[in-house]
């Protein structure tokens, strides 16, 4: 077995063809799917006449549909744009977009600062995920910086050569030998690896001797973080580039403050400071989230936010998971502000008529309404408001796919205020990189006690004696199921071991009425024992029932179970949570390690700890979807994060600075004259030649589109026509990257260029295409490339057309302004 000494600088070999698999377009099938959307016919003629060129049956253009490389690119355009059109983006100029990027990199290290904690080391200014390397135990899987994923075997004393003295050296299996390293090296470049999902062994190890396949896999996941990054800043830009007036701070605002009959927490406290700073100081739409416990007054933070904006005559909306925490809301909301007559409290819900939605939807739009409380039916399209200031969202986790990507359109135009006790892992990496402001209230209220946690096999003598031991005090009792099957059956048997105690079943399929009359029964002790499924989760405050039942623990996700069990010890008596599992042989791997996850976060307070342990278990799907989640587990999490932080950092440095398209030069001397059948046959030919240099000088959507509705009403162009097209994408696609010019001269390729060498590696390390990436260089402000041999006219555009489109390709990755 080969084995190698790490404690000497690797030299590695990286792998690199200079050969040109192609340079000619390859046509394939091509088919139409999108409507027109605008006309050709109707064009101006201001170009010049159009050169005719040999004779040509006009019938094949209406009938050829091959797939060229125009038609691929379309399709990588209308994939990255997913619809949305460059346009609606934020116009900034270079200053003013300088001084929003030192806004966004101070934001970011204010977020980074809260990064500190036991899992993270502060090294100088750097955070660090790097492991303690005597933290480690036999059979751990490490990654080592520049060598890849191997397998810790342990620490002992060794003398190196032409050494007396015995210095200590991690070991480290790998697929094709052993190597050591000395401690010092090792703690500056081991990660612990792990897996964002439930297995925690990689798929392969990496080899000493192939070190290059393990700097791709790097740059794979560097290219995933930095799309992610720019996505991130882009919406943050979007959001800092909108402006409000700040709200006016009144005499009535303290006085309101002042009816809280609580002492607030030093956390609550700061809570209010950060959330007045947004509303009273800043210009640009508040986008915080207050992460704390259940009970521990995230709501008096979102009361006091309303109360400001609705004193400054604009509307409020809560936006709840469950019509049970929604009517909660209200009658919290409706008691706070019973003083104030001139402003109107409403609850939006199917609890209602047709006739009452009708009328408090008038209301909505007609402004007579200033707090609408109300589950994701407030997000529909017949709710129209009249001058929406401020969305609170409670439980934000919870809400659908379609729910978020609303709730993400107000924060642009209106404050938005998240209030959670366990953060989806999304949420909280954006609040804690800077992306987003956080409030953390993580110190309990003085006369809170944390709640018994007992986790044992299902037992009927073990769940008989705990409802007892609750009735005994005259206390009420939640017992929670996954699934509505089955909740007759244990009413049926609690019935039978209690006669004389009162037992309801709720859950989300019951008729309105009757679920909001059980829940009103409870909340006033008329019933004993709830049985229900997880519709209680968010948000029920009942100060008599503290103990909690909750079967088949299994079946429930991580947040899911720390906040069922916040529903009880919401009161100065010791509350207890007993949760039943089936057998522990038939439980998952993930499924035990959440269950141990929750004991150990038995404390007050901890819910934001869970949230990061529940990303671990549940995988980064939800951060930054699936594409992310497989570069991730091929570096490892906290390597990927160490990746993240670091490009964090150095955001201003991925910018690329579009030209305008009128200066790009092409100097190829190709100039194709058109078929005069063809001509003939298209029904405004100079018309059709003025609107595609428009399209292209509108942005590269444009020209994708019109290239599309010319296909599809005059079918596939001839090779000449295919040529002018390819020089308008050329030049669009030079502008957009910032390539002023391009030439040639004999075998050499060249592309004057505004960008840095770090955005030209940036972008030559996300190409796929490895003839093009290794052919090109850049050398001071120009990338040239040297071709094998010199290509006629037409072949080298169509070279030069797929390089370009390759660079071009790189955008999402880049900070566009």
């Amino acid at each position: 077995m080969a084995s190698l000494d790490m404690s000497t600088p690797l030299i590695f070999k990286l792998n690199s063809s200079t050969k040109l698999r192609k340079l000619f377009s390859v046509k394939s099938p091509y088919r139409h799917n999108h409507k027109p959307s605008f006309s050709l016919t109707n064009a101006v003629h201001t170009q010049a006449e159009v050169p005719f060129s040999s004779r040509t049956d006009t019938s094949k253009y209406k009938n050829e549909t091959e797939q060229d490389r125009i038609s691929i690119l379309n399709e990588r355009i209308r994939r990255q744009h997913h619809g949305k059109r460059e346009g609606s983006k934020p116009i900034m100029d270079s200053e003013e977009a300088n001084h929003y990027i030192q806004m966004v990199k101070e934001q970011q290290q204010r977020g980074l600062q809260k990064l500190k904690g036991d899992r993270v080391a502060k090294e100088g200014d750097v955070f660090s995920y790097k492991v303690d390397p005597y933290t480690l135990r036999s059979e751990d899987y490490v990654v080592h910086k520049k060598v890849g994923i191997g397998r810790f075997v342990g620490i002992k004393f060794d003398v190196p050569k032409g050494s007396s003295e015995a210095v200590e050296y991690v070991f480290i299996e790998y697929a094709d030998g052993m190597a050591k390293l000395p401690i010092k090296q090792a703690s500056r470049m081991l990660y612990r690896y792990s897996l964002p999902n439930e297995t925690k062994k990689p798929r392969t190890l990496s080899k000493l001797s192939d070190t290059g396949a393990w700097e791709r896999r790097k740059t794979k996941g560097k290219v995933a973080i930095q799309k992610m990054v720019v996505d991130l800043m882009e919406l943050y830009l979007h959001r800092l580039k909108q402006r409000r007036p700040p709200y006016p701070k009144t005499p009535s605002m303290a006085e309101f403050a002042a009816q809280f009959p609580y002492e607030p927490t030093p956390d609550q406290k700061l809570a209010f400071i950060d959330v007045e700073r947004d509303l009273n100081k800043r210009e640009t739409p508040m986008d915080r989230l207050i992460c704390g416990d259940v009970g521990f007054g995230k709501t008096e933070v979102a009361l006091r936010a309303i109360f400001c904006i609705v004193s400054a005559g604009k509307q409020a909306m809560v936006l709840a998971p469950t019509i049970v925490l929604a009517k909660q809301h209200f009658d919290v909301i409706s008691e706070r502000f019973s003083k104030y007559s001139h402003i109107k409290v409403a609850l939006l819900s199917r609890f209602q008529t047709k006739a009452e939605k009708e009328m408090y939807l008038n209301m909505i739009e007609q402004g007579h309404l200033d707090i609408i409380v109300g589950t994701h039916a407030l997000l529909g399209s017949r709710v129209v408001y009249s001058n929406l200031g401020l969305l609170v969202v409670d439980e934000e986790q919870r809400f659908g796919v379609k729910q978020k990507e609303k709730i993400a359109s107000f924060k642009s135009s209106v404050d938005v205020l998240t209030l959670s006790a366990t953060p989806i892992p999304r949420t909280l990496y954006l609040a804690l990189t800077g992306f987003r402001d956080a409030s953390l209230i993580s110190t309990p209220p003085p006369e809170r006690v944390p709640i018994k946690t007992h986790m044992s096999a299902y037992s009927k003598e073990t769940l008989i004696s705990a409802i007892k031991y609750e009735l005994d005090r005259g206390g009420q009792v939640f017992y929670v199921l996954p699934r509505i099957k089955g909740l007759e059956e244990v009413k049926d048997f609690l019935e039978q071991s209690f006669p004389n105690v009162e037992i309801a079943v709720a859950h989300g399929q019951q008729y309105s009425k009757q679920l909001e009359d059980t829940m009103e029964q409870f909340a006033q002790g008329e019933i004993k024992i709830l049985i229900c499924t997880n519709i209680v989760e968010s948000g029920l405050d009942i100060q008599n029932a503290n103990t909690i039942i909750i079967q088949d623990v299994q079946l429930f996700g991580l947040a899911q179970l720390y906040q069922l069990r916040g529903r009880v010890g919401r009161a100065d008596k010791e509350a207890h949570a007993h949760l039943f599992y089936p057998d522990k042989s038939m439980l998952t791997d993930q499924a035990l390690e959440r269950l141990a996850a929750l004991e150990q976060c038995r404390e007050l307070g901890q819910g934001f700890q869970l949230a990061e342990r529940d990303m671990g278990i549940r995988g980064f799907g939800t951060i930054f979807g699936e594409q992310q989640t497989g570069d991730v587990g091929n570096i490892g999490v906290d390597f990927f994060f160490e990746m993240l932080f670091e490009s964090l950092s150095k955001v201003d440095e991925h910018r690329v600075i579009s030209v305008p398209y009128q200066s790009v030069q092409i100097d190829l001397n190709i100039n194709p004259h058109l078929p005069s059948d063809y001509i003939n046959y298209l029904e405004n030919p100079m018309g059709i030649i003025n609107d595609a240099e428009k399209a292209a000088e509108t942005d590269i959507w444009s020209l994708m589109q019109f290239t599309e509705n010319l296909r599809r009403q005059y079918g596939k162009e001839p090779s000449s026509m295919e040529i002018l097209l390819k020089k308008l994408y050329v030049r669009r696609m030079a502008a957009d990257i910032g390539i002023t010019r391009i030439y040639a001269s004999g075998k050499m390729v060249g592309m004057e260029t505004n960008m840095s060498k770090m955005v030209f590696k940036l972008m030559t390390d996300s190409m796929s295409s490895e003839t093009h990436r290794n052919s090109l260089v850049f050398d001071g402000n120009e990338i040239k490339a040297e071709l094998l041999l010199e290509l006629p006219r037409a072949q080298l555009l169509n070279w030069i057309f797929q390089c370009i489109a390759e660079l071009h390709a790189c955008l999402p990755a880049l900070i566009k302004y």
